[in-house]
């Protein structure tokens, strides 16, 4: 079964910076998308950014210019840095892989990533 482990969330103030990584206990081949979602109390999880295989992404409206995702097919990984980090970020973060090969939608355990004013 693979694993999806996160890290680099924490408390950090309002301005600053955070880096995310996910990484699969295994390799999983045949990776299609690769995501980072969020999901604020009180509120329904929200795509934050999405990378293609072929390297495209998209992100939500309120990260646009702030948030970068990058991939690590090699290493079936996925990072999400965090720039000027805003108190309305603060969420738990997941990341999600899918793969084409194996049909299947890995999800991560979710990371709290808390910012301060």
């Amino acid at each position: 079964q693979v694993q999806l482990v996160e890290s680099g969330g924490g408390l950090v103030q309002a301005g600053g910076s955070l880096r995310l990584s996910c990484a699969a206990s295994r390799t999983i081949f045949g990776i299609n998308n690769m995501g980072w979602f969020r999901q604020a109390p009180g509120k329904q999880r929200e795509l934050v950014a999405r990378i293609s295989r072929g390297g495209s992404t998209n992100y939500a409206d309120s990260v646009k210019g702030r948030f970068a995702i990058s991939r690590d097919d090699a290493k079936s990984s996925v990072y999400l840095q965090m720039n000027s980090l805003k108190v309305e970020d603060t969420a738990v973060y997941y990341c999600n892989i899918d793969s084409l090969l194996s049909r299947q939608n890995f999800w991560g355990q979710g990371t709290q990533v808390t910012v301060s004013a």
